[in-house]
This record gives structure tokens, sequence and C-alpha cells, in this order.
């Protein structure tokens, strides 16, 4: 059976993830792809945080700028500008609870650590600024490793791959060394669905998620409400919560650690049955 590491030091916190964990989203912003995960006031962003607590996610991700399809990239000063009044109150309110911030600007995850933050999730592999390993490195937090292979103008044009699968696991070797030579160990590989690759190709990751298992290291799936789900389906953002619980059960038996979602109580319930039939003698 291949060991993989369940417990990681978040700025000061221990998370403990050997039964899967919920990562709960929330974005600064009114550009993401998913209305409902949106906030626009600090008193909002409180009691959807809250309510995602409360609904069993064991992380809240912040984000200040949108990657959906099509997005522009905003300038450092402005997602600082929309991060900085949630996050400090953030930690506060919820001193127990962990948080991360979705960024690949290294001033911005210096700012979302000083104000209390545990994890950086990262959407560029450090590809995008290149101060941010050696800073993940000073601050010893997670980090959050999403295969891209492009910068972010370009990072969701579909592009052609013989097999995805093997491509997103050299990938991942090549920057675990690079990561572990700045001293950084406490790793989720992310897939990085939808970035960059075609539908076929999604699920060929999906089905083979397993595989990634060998690197030791857990699974971070961020499916939720994707494209890959509701084109399939042909139906909408909107009507897509059904096939993204039916894709987290799958994650899950393809050992999935960190489902990232934007419908709570739905994964998980997904989990709770999961950890059921995966612990329990159902005979």
């Amino acid at each position: 059976m291949l060991n993989t590491v369940t417990l990681f030091n978040c700025n000061g916190k221990l998370l403990d993830f050997e039964n899967p964990i919920i990562m709960g989203i929330l974005n600064a912003n009114d550009d993401s792809f998913f209305a409902k995960s949106r906030v626009a006031g600090v008193e909002e962003a409180i009691n959807l945080a809250g309510n995602m607590f409360d609904q069993g996610a064991l992380i809240v991700d912040i984000g200040g700028i949108s990657s959906r399809p099509g997005a522009k990239v905003v300038s450092e000063s402005e997602e600082i500008d929309r991060l900085m009044p949630y996050l400090e109150k953030f930690c506060n309110t919820f001193p127990d609870k962990f948080f991360s911030v979705d960024t690949f600007r290294a001033n911005v995850a210096q700012l979302a650590y000083d104000s209390g933050i545990h994890i950086i999730n990262d959407i560029s592999g450090g590809k995008f600024d290149d101060k941010m390993l050696q800073l993940i490195c000073t601050l010893k937090i997670p980090y959050v490793l999403m295969h891209n292979g492009s910068d972010f103008e370009n990072m969701h044009l579909k592009v052609d791959s013989k097999d995805p699968v093997l491509e997103i696991f050299d990938y991942f070797s090549h920057k675990i060394k690079e990561l572990n030579n700045y001293g950084i160990y406490d790793i989720f590989l992310d897939p990085g669905f939808g970035f960059g690759k075609k539908q076929v190709d999604n699920y060929a990751i999906l089905k083979n998620l397993e595989f990634f298992k060998i690197l030791h290291l857990p699974i971070l799936t961020g499916i939720s409400r994707k494209s890959m789900i509701y084109k399939k389906l042909d139906t909408t953002i909107e009507e897509s919560l059904n096939g993204t619980t039916a894709l987290h059960m799958y994650a899950l038996m393809q050992g999935a650690k960190v489902l990232r979602v934007h419908d709570v109580k739905e994964a998980k319930q997904v989990c709770d049955l999961f950890e059921y039939l995966s612990n329990s003698d159902t005979n």
C-alpha cells in the first residue's frame, strides 16, 4: 500500500486529512464563473464562510482574481485591494478554522500570511512570479501545486496531448523536485482540470487519478460545476450540481484527498458516504 502524507503544518496549526476534506470556494471578485461563490462585502463573505464551515468545510479558499476562461488579469494593487478587507477579518472571526488564498503573486501571498492565512493555492506552479517559491520556503506553509502549461492569458487554450496523465505526472515529478530543493515539502497536487485541457483529457485524468498516488502527496480535485460536466450533460452551470456530485464520488474512489467545491453540504455528504463505504463492515 502506498503511504500518502496526511498531516500538514499550516502556519502553526496541524491540518489532518487522513480522511477526505472539503475546501470551499469564496471569490472576492465579480467575475468568477459561478455567481453564488462571489461576495460583495465583508459581512456577506463572513456569512458565506461561516455557512461553509457549518456545512463541513475544513478550509475556505479565497480568491481575488477570476481564472475562468476569458478572464482578464488584474493588477497586483487591485488584487490586494480586493482581498485585504477580508483576510484579517476572516482569521479573527474564525480563529480555529483554515483559510487558503488563491493567488500567483508572492507579495499577495506574503500579505495573506501576515493576516493569518494558512495555505497558498497557486494556479501557476510558481511560473507567474519567480519570487513565489522562495517565499513559500520562507513562510513554511503548505502549497497547492496546480498543473498549468501556459501563461495567464492562454491557460485555457485547448492543447493536443498524446497522454495527458503522463504529461501531468512528469510535470508533478519535476516540480516536486524543484519545490523540495527550495525546502518545500507540504504540497497538495492539483491536476488543473479545465486548464488547457480538452474534455476527453479531463476525463482521462479523472479516470486515472489514482496513478498520482505514487507521488505520496495528497491530491486536490477542482472539478466543481466546470464545463467538463455541464457541456458533457448538455446543461448549464446552475444545473450541474448533480453531475458534480457524481464525479466527486468517483474522484474520492480514485484517491482524491481534497475536494475544492462551490457546494459544501453536498460534497460533505459524498465524503461521509465514501468514508462509511471505505471504513465500515457493510456485509
